[in-house]
């Protein structure tokens, strides 16, 4: 298997299952509703806002590998609207679940030889270290997330 399908496989494991560790954003979330992924847990972000932070990362990767400039910015990457029910809920997840499929179908696209090409901008770092870094970012936000969950469920 290449490199960039290993990559890509990685990917779609943290979000759909099958990785090393057992757990997914995808089950994490299967049971959350609305108001558990809005609810406040002491200076902690949101459930809502961590799947928000994780996806906006994916969007960005996923822009440049579509040809586009890098065009992402830390200080906006907490930035969700507000969430006012279930149907909102279900569409911020929907929408981070169809740009991981984009993301890992445009990473299985990718020839190994670009991996140790800048990304973007030199300052970036490789391709490599940009799709492992999404990958590790999300596993870091999913542990956040799973906690969170549980911290919810005993507010109840």
């Amino acid at each position: 298997m290449s490199s960039v399908k290993q990559i890509s496989k990685h990917f779609r494991d943290v979000h759909f299952g099958g990785n090393w560790t057992s757990v997914n954003l995808k089950d994490t979330l299967a049971d959350v509703d609305w108001k558990q992924a809005t609810t406040k847990v002491q200076d902690l972000n949101t459930i809502a806002v961590l799947v928000f932070h994780i996806n906006y990362y994916v969007g960005a990767i996923l822009n440049v590998l579509r040809g586009n400039p890098l065009d992402a910015h830390d200080k906006y990457s907490f930035d969700l609207a507000p969430i006012s029910s279930e149907e909102e809920w279900r569409q911020l997840v929907a929408k981070s679940f169809a740009e991981v499929e984009q993301l890992a179908a445009a990473i299985d696209e990718l020839d190994d030889a670009i991996l140790h090409q800048d990304f973007a901008d030199p300052r970036y770092g490789s391709y490599y270290r940009n799709l492992l870094g999404v990958i590790e970012h999300t596993h870091y936000h999913l542990g956040q997330i799973s906690l969170i969950k549980k911290m919810t469920r005993l507010k109840s």
